[in-house]
């Protein structure tokens, strides 16, 4: 199968490039292999399948570098673009070196999506199967001898165990040297910041974009390598975290590029435009903070911070909606605005849940 996809794209995708034919199938092949053992594991493949991935991995800078080398050669010594001018050749060459990298980052997105949701289907069958197994036990170790008045209590109980299990067990799997939480962690961040660079490349870097692409981290595994400290609760915060430093950076970046005036610098002169522009800019990004960094906080532990109500931040997000220049800083707002109201609803549902049980 792998050397099957292999051979297919590259006779679609990469037909000027020999060399790179080898690389792609052995690609294609590691894949095939890592995802087919994975599903169905054999006596050894435990232990060569973190090299495998390891291999993967590997293959994705050296195909990326020489895929773009041996394109420019191609492309120097063909002569129906060795006739073009100087401009014109540099400009079809960037073209096609673009247009080829592009499809290869595809691909290697694509690998990793699909090793990430492997992994993550494969912990999750590990983890119910646990839980049944406990649960099985502990029932018929007391279903005999429970009396009728205590049923509630006891199903109160037996939900809260279970509710811990699937922690546990991802850190008992981890401590006991587990490489599926780390390369699945691996595959996931390594998936997300290809989509991030294909997002600059196809669109320019869409606002849009990154709310699409955020849940990928939803794929990431409790792991004491990688990220100490993750659990099964946590699985939100990524994705919520990355959305507003996502838009805190572009929203910096727009500012810096509307003042930097190439060779001439910056011009920012006290009382002038530009000046003026980055104070004001800078000062309605910093009031977006608050609320972001609250409901970041909140959505880590799901606990109240404080004794404010979540709400009180919601005012600071209205004068940069109003009144901000970058587009960026303005959804920062929004954003502040919503989660705010977000947190004030879950937190009051959270409360009256609470009394019911009480």
């Amino acid at each position: 199968m792998g050397v099957a996809l292999g051979v297919y794209i590259s006779a679609e995708y990469f037909v000027w490039t020999g060399v790179l034919h080898v690389l792609i199938v052995v690609t294609m092949v590691c894949a095939s292999v890592f995802v087919v053992f994975t599903h169905l594991p054999s006596a050894s493949s435990t232990k060569l399948l973190p090299w495998v991935f390891a291999l993967l991995v590997a293959l994705f800078p050296v195909t990326y570098l020489l895929e773009g080398q041996l394109r420019i050669k191609n492309i120097l010594e063909d002569s129906e673009i060795g006739n073009l001018g100087e401009e014109e050749r540099n400009l079809a060459t960037l073209l096609a070196i673009e247009g080829a990298r592009t499809s290869l980052l595809g691909l290697y997105a694509a690998i990793f999506m699909l090793i990430a949701l492997e992994i993550k289907y494969k912990l999750a069958s590990i983890l119910r199967e646990k839980a049944i197994d406990v649960g099985g036990i502990r029932h018929s170790n007391t279903g005999q001898s429970a009396s009728a008045s205590f049923l509630p209590r006891m199903r109160f109980m037996q939900h809260r165990r279970a509710s811990t299990v699937p922690s546990f067990t991802i850190k008992r799997m981890a401590a006991d040297g587990s490489w599926m939480p780390a390369v699945g962690n691996v595959a996931t961040i390594m998936c997300f910041a290809i989509c991030l660079v294909l997002n600059i490349n196809l669109t320019g870097g869409s606002n849009r974009a990154i709310f699409f692409l955020a849940p990928i981290l939803l794929l990431l595994n409790q792991d004491s390598d990688f990220v100490a400290g993750f659990g099964d609760k946590h699985r939100y915060f990524p994705v919520v975290a990355v959305i507003s430093v996502y838009f805190v950076l572009t929203a910096l970046y727009s500012i810096w590029e509307d003042v930097w005036h190439g060779n001439t610098g910056w011009g920012l002169q006290i009382g002038g435009p530009d000046w003026i522009f980055v104070v004001k800019n800078l000062a309605l990004l910093v009031l977006t903070f608050p609320s972001h960094i609250l409901f970041n906080r909140y959505v880590w532990s799901f606990a109240k911070q404080s004794d404010s109500p979540p709400w009180i931040t919601l005012p600071l997000n209205l004068l940069p909606i109003a009144c901000t220049d970058i587009l960026k800083i303005k959804i920062l707002g929004i954003l502040g605005v919503i989660y705010s109201l977000a947190q004030y609803l879950i937190t009051r549902q959270q409360y009256i849940s609470g009394l019911k049980y009480i």
